[in-house]
């Protein structure tokens, strides 16, 4: 079953310019470890290294709408982070207030499946989260 649906459509100009005004600041407040790894290892393309931050920042909006508070309630930036699955597949890893908001959605016997889909086509990015309450496998 669903139980949150959220997206986000972003500027990956307005990304550009926050960093550039901003630099290490918001890239330390906004991004975990990981997705900064991965935005670096782009680095002979700035262009691309701006959309793989504005893709990921609109992953954590539209998560942050999914669980249901936006960012603010215990919810935080860096409490989301945009990882990929061994096949590829990108999903959200979820800490601090952002799990306990989760957990909380979560009815018992069931655990949360955290679907994202991601891209750009410069100079937009756009994701969307669905969060779903999948039953538990019995022993």
């Amino acid at each position: 079953m669903i139980i949150g649906i959220g997206s986000d459509l972003i500027d990956i100009t307005r990304v550009a310019k926050v960093i550039e005004r901003h630099g290490e600041r918001f890239l330390d407040r906004i991004f975990t470890a990981a997705e900064r790894a991965k935005a670096e290892r782009r680095a002979k393309n700035e262009k691309m290294v701006v959309a793989t931050y504005a893709k990921r920042f609109a992953a954590k909006e539209a998560c942050s709408k999914a669980l249901g508070t936006g960012i603010r309630r215990g919810v935080w930036w860096r409490d989301m982070g945009v990882v990929n699955l061994p096949g590829g597949r990108p999903t959200m890893h979820l800490t601090g207030g952002a799990l306990v908001r989760l957990q909380a959605l979560t009815p018992e016997g069931f655990e949360a499946r955290i679907d994202v889909s991601i891209t750009d086509d410069w100079p937009l990015a756009q994701a969307f989260v669905i969060i779903s309450a999948v039953p538990l496998a019995k022993p």
